[in-house]
């Protein structure tokens, strides 16, 4: 692993402050030294890549990921892909983020109970190229809520989306398999959804007393508990139990306000906007007209999110961007299309939107601490990206705006050293 010098780029550092001019130095997979000044460092023998200008910015996170979902309509038609092919679709879409300048994903659930253990197991042994991973459990649900897809006739549970459940003691024992099966968190489906119109997202499914004998087990484990929670009172019922991760949370009142803002030190929210539009406006080719998303409520509920995400922002909760990529009407590695939705509709600056997938990236992997900022010791995540992010946000989602990729002081896509002068450099 050689040494590698960023000269002559605008550094964008993730903490929040003004982009400024400046050189980097990577020396094996950390960061060594950030210069402030147009003089660059000194490269000794390293690799010299010249930004022309360019924006040099930490990695981005994506906070609710889902390798397996297949790019598929429906719950049913991502599970009936068999295990071999599904495990080779997670390799394939892996790759596709980090590329896309993903460098860290939470995992928020898997289609079959080891996928994400596995596609993380091999990306750490270097197996196959990803970004650094947080692997997930499957949903778990109760009978007739999102992710339980079995039939009458067909009662079979490895026919379901998600693992179903039926009490404390049958929770306790889908957590303790998940865990042995060596998961980072634990995904409960608190809420419905209206992907599910006989569950739909203003209603709240578990008991109590299921939930509290999950995070029993997570803690035990020292492991970490998620939850899908749309409705007011799955929100806050997620908060009473200690869960960190909170997806959605598309319908508040003031007293899940306030409970959000005196947990905002512990917890994130994910709401992934971009599903709930997809579904309204760009779902028709999959059989969902615009009058048929209303009538399923998803312009109840994209009303509602959008006040209750401003809320919650303004309160100064960690809003982190991802969330139910892999749906064919939301495709994966179109991800950072959630940062323009959070200045477009939720009322962050650019610097803010960049911040949620920079700093709280790193705060949400549970790495603040050398991860998700550019700093001195920190780890070597960086994007090199043509053009100025918070001038047009929209540049992340072009594969032709991101110039490179390092993770771990390592390319995953290099610079095209010959082309540099061709770089736009425009917003």
């Amino acid at each position: 692993m050689s040494d590698v010098v960023f000269t002559n780029v605008r550094i964008l550092d993730g903490t929040g402050q003004n982009p400024y001019t400046g050189s980097v130095l990577v020396r094996g997979n950390r960061i060594r030294q950030v210069g402030r000044s147009t003089a660059p460092i000194a490269p000794g023998g390293a690799m010299v890549v010249d930004g022309a200008g360019a924006t040099l910015m930490p990695g981005m996170c994506e906070a609710h990921t889902h390798f397996s979902w297949n790019d598929a309509a429906t719950l049913s038609a991502i599970q009936r892909m068999p295990l071999e092919e599904h495990v080779l679709w997670c390799a394939k879409v892996a790759k596709r983020y980090l590329e896309a300048g993903f460098t860290s994903c939470v995992g928020a659930a898997c289609a079959k109970p080891r996928l994400d253990v596995v596609i993380r197991n091999a990306i750490n042994a270097g197996q196959i190229p990803g970004p650094r991973y947080l692997a997930a459990s499957q949903e778990i649900t109760v009978p007739g809520g999102l992710g339980d897809e079995t039939l009458p006739h067909l009662p079979f549970p490895e026919f379901s989306f998600g693992v179903n459940v039926n009490s404390a003691d049958e929770m306790r024992k889908a957590v303790r398999m998940f865990l042995k099966y060596g998961v980072d968190s634990i995904k409960l489906n608190l809420s419905g959804d209206n992907f599910t119109p006989d569950s739909p997202a203003e209603t709240t499914w578990m008991s109590d007393e299921e939930v509290d004998a999950a995070m029993r087990e997570v803690r035990v484990r020292g492991k970490r508990g998620t939850a899908h929670a749309r409705s007011a009172a799955s929100v806050k019922q997620a908060l009473r139990h200690g869960i960190d991760v909170i997806y959605h949370a598309s319908f508040t009142d003031e007293e899940t306000l306030d409970m959000l803002e005196a947990a905002k030190d512990r917890v994130f929210v994910a709401p992934g906007i971009a599903i709930l539009y997809a579904m309204l406006y760009e779902a028709e080719p999959y059989g969902i007209t615009y009058e048929k998303a209303c009538a399923l409520g998803y312009q109840i509920e994209w009303d509602a999110a959008l006040e209750s995400l401003k809320a919650i922002h303004r309160r100064g909760v960690r809003v982190l961007p991802g969330g139910d990529y892999g749906f064919a009407m939301t495709p994966h590695c179109q991800n950072a299309r959630d940062l323009e939705f959070f200045v477009k509709y939720l009322g962050f600056t650019p610097m803010e939107a960049i911040r949620s997938t920079t700093l709280y990236g790193g705060q949400i992997m549970m790495r603040g601490h050398e991860l998700g900022t550019i700093q001195d010791g920190h780890l070597a995540d960086l994007l090199l990206v043509d053009g100025d992010p918070l001038a047009n946000i929209a540049i992340l989602r072009d594969p032709k705006r991101i110039l490179a990729v390092m993770k771990d002081g390592e390319f995953a896509k290099a610079p095209e050293i010959a082309s540099q002068r061709r770089w736009e450099r425009a917003a």
